[in-house]
């Protein structure tokens, strides 16, 4: 199966994608009850069957059912035979589940020096002064061989940029107090919002989202209703990191027979809102190039415009 025709609709004629062409990106669209979450499970199990790994977020909490056998549902049963499958029998797929609380899943996480200030900057929803100085304060650090890991150490690094501002003058420029007061308070904003659980060590080994048991690629499920309730920029710069530290980590291999992983992204329009040009066309190059390294891409969104 691992090179088959991927079954994904049919009325009058089947629809087949082509495993080799999946890592030219794709779409879910469509309003709320027309199909997208059913659509999303379907192409995740088929990925699975056929050795690719695959990475969704759960935003509504009913992706966990991929990891048991369905029951003989008699609504699965009657489009079975309209579809004319007669060997159709529910199977689990290989599962693993995420939690940057860690309370359903295994903990995720990332250092602020990983995020970088682009990426940081947009969380904090900064204004182009506030990031200038961000950026400066992550150039400091870096030459300095200082590793920012959770938001403490970037609130103390901010304060020793602030209390240290005349030294830095001459070869980095004006430290505004002001702006430095701006980052600490919305970084105090962000850590209400429970962003804290989520910079820090052991940081995500982008290995262990690329796993294959038995043949079978291993489906990732990031548990994500809470976070998506609490913090919607949050999930979406998190799925931006990761989408980038793929970009920036995997090998260039060309167009592969099937990809490598597959990366859902689903409430894709949080991704676009309120967007800087820079974040835009980050993701805009991003999504370009990361096709030759083997990652496919699906955005699922009911706001697509």
């Amino acid at each position: 199966m691992p090179n088959e025709p991927i079954h994904i609709a049919q009325s009058k004629e089947p629809i087949y994608l082509l495993p080799k062409m999946s890592n030219r990106h794709g779409l879910i669209a469509g309003a709320t009850g027309t199909g997208k979450t059913v659509t999303l499970q379907t192409l995740a199990e088929n990925f699975s069957a056929r050795g690719v790994p695959v990475f969704m977020a759960d935003v509504k909490g009913d992706l966990a059912g991929l990891s048991q056998p369905g029951g003989n549902n008699p609504k699965v049963v009657e489009r079975a035979k309209e579809l004319k499958i007669s060997d159709f029998k529910g199977e689990a797929c290989p599962v693993v589940f995420w939690d940057v609380f860690g309370e359903n899943g295994h903990p995720v996480r990332a250092t602020i020096s990983e995020m970088g200030p682009l990426l940081l900057g947009r969380l904090l929803e900064l204004n182009d002064t506030q990031e200038g100085v961000l950026n400066m304060v992550f150039k400091i650090a870096d030459e300095s061989g200082l590793l920012l890991l959770d938001l403490k150490d970037l609130r103390s690094m901010l304060q020793y940029v602030a209390d240290n501002a005349d030294q830095f003058k001459t070869q980095y420029g004006n430290v505004s107090a002001a702006s430095v007061g701006a980052i600490q308070r919305n970084l105090l904003a962000l850590e209400s919002q429970g962003a804290g659980k989520f910079f820090g060590e052991p940081a995500l080994n982008l290995d262990d989202l690329i796993q294959i048991q038995e043949g079978r690629g291993v489906i990732n499920i990031l548990a994500a209703d809470r976070l998506m309730q609490q913090a919607p920029k949050v999930y979406a710069t998190f799925l931006l990191w990761m989408l980038s530290e793929l970009f920036e980590n995997l090998p260039e291999i060309g167009d592969p027979e099937k990809p490598k992983l597959v990366f859902f992204f689903d409430e894709a329009h949080l991704l676009f809102s309120d967007i800087a040009p820079a974040v835009k066309q980050k993701i805009e190059q991003m999504v370009r190039l990361i096709r030759s390294k083997g990652v496919g891409v699906y955005f699922v969104s009911q706001n697509p415009l």
